[in-house]
C-alpha cells in the first residue's frame, strides 16, 4: 500500500476538511480526494461519511485511523534509522509566553547543532495543545500546567515558572512597601490571560472566594495585550517573569508585594502511543539542556 494514501487519509482525518487536508499536504483538492477514493477501494470500505460540514470517519474509520498511525510510525523509524542524523520538521505547540522567553533560545541552538531540522513553533493554550498531540499535528507541546492528568497524554515537568503579579508605575498600588492584601486586589481591575491559563484562572478563583468580591477581569488571548494594558495604567496583571522583567528594568511595570503565588510547572508533553523520532528527541534534550544548565 503506498504510504501516501496513508498520509492523506490521517490529514483528512485530523482537519475533517478536503481543502484543509490538501493546504497541509500541499497538494490539489482533486488529489486528497483521488488518494481518499484509491484508499477506500482497496480497503473495500467507506472512511468516510462526506457531510455539508466536512467529513467524519466511520466506524471502520476509526479503526483504521489508529492503524494508518501504527504504519506511519514505523516507517518513520525505518527512515530516521537509515538517515542517521536529525532532519526535518518537528510541530512543537507552547503557550504564548513560552513562545517568546524560553523556546527561541532552543530554536537557535538547534539550528547550529542539526542545520537540517525545521522546528514548526505553535502558539497555544493547554487545551489546543493536548488536542494537536492527540490529532498528530503536535509532535511535543509544552505546558504551564501545576496538575495534567490528559490519559492518552503523558507529561513531565522539566522546570518551574516564577510569576509576577505587575501594574504601571502611576498605579496607587506601585509605591507599596508591604505585602497587599486579597480584599485590596479584589477591588481591582484585572487583564489575565484567556480562559485555560491554569494560573489566570486560579487567580480568579481566589479573587472570588473573597467575602462581597466583585472582581473585573478582562481575559486576553495575547500576553503583549494584556502588558500593554497594565503599562497603560488601566490595572494589574499576573504573568510569568520572564514576560514583565524586561519592562520591569526599564520602568514601565512595577512588582506589586503581594500575596504568593507558586511557580508554574513547565511540563513536556506527548503522546503517549506515538513514536518520538529524533528531532523531538534532539529538542527535548536541549530545552532540558538550557531549563537545568
Amino acid at each position: 500500500m503506498d504510504t501516501r494514501l496513508l498520509h492523506t487519509f490521517t490529514a483528512l482525518a485530523r482537519t475533517g476538511s478536503f481543502t484543509a487536508a490538501a493546504a497541509e499536504l500541499h497538494l490539489a483538492q482533486s488529489t486528497v480526494t483521488v488518494h481518499i477514493r484509491t484508499l477506500e477501494r482497496e480497503l473495500g470500505t467507506r472512511l468516510f461519511d462526506r457531510l455539508p460540514a466536512g467529513t467524519l470517519l466511520t466506524e471502520y474509520g476509526r479503526v483504521m485511523l489508529e492503524r494508518a498511525e501504527d504504519v506511519l510510525d514505523a516507517v518513520a523509524r525505518l527512515k530516521a534509522d537509515g538517515e542517521g542524523e536529525v532532519r526535518g520538521p518537528v510541530a512543537v505547540g507552547a503557550p504564548e509566553s513560552l513562545c517568546s522567553t524560553r523556546v527561541p533560545g532552543v530554536i537557535a541552538a538547534l539550528r547550529t547543532s542539526h542545520p537540517e531540522m525545521d522546528v514548526r513553533l505553535y502558539a497555544a493554550g493547554t487545551a489546543e495543545c493536548v488536542e494537536g498531540l492527540r490529532s498528530g499535528r503536535l509532535d511535543l507541546a509544552l505546558l504551564l500546567e501545576e496538575d495534567a492528568d490528559f490519559g492518552d497524554v503523558t507529561t513531565e515537568p522539566i522546570t518551574r515558572e516564577p510569576l509576577a503579579l505587575v501594574c504601571a508605575p502611576g498605579h496607587p498600588l506601585a509605591a507599596r512597601t508591604h505585602a497587599v492584601t486579597w480584599t485590596e486586589l479584589a477591588a481591582e481591575n484585572f487583564f489575565l490571560l484567556e480562559q485555560g491559563c491554569s494560573y489566570s484562572d486560579e487567580l480568579e478563583r481566589r479573587l472570588l472566594a473573597v467575602p462581597g468580591s466583585r472582581p473585573r477581569p478582562t481575559r486576553f488571548g495575547s500576553v503583549d495585550a494584556a502588558r500593554s494594558c497594565v503599562a497603560a495604567g488601566l490595572g494589574l496583571t499576573l504573568l510569568p517573569l520572564t514576560t514583565v522583567e524586561e519592562h520591569v528594568r526599564q520602568g514601565r511595570l512595577v512588582q506589586v508585594p503581594g500575596p504568593r503565588f507558586a511557580d508554574v510547572p513547565v511540563r513536556l508533553a506527548r503522546h503517549r502511543r506515538r513514536w518520538t523520532g529524533p528531532g523531538a528527541q534532539a529538542f527535548t534534550q536541549e530545552l532540558v539542556r538550557q531549563s537545568t544548565g
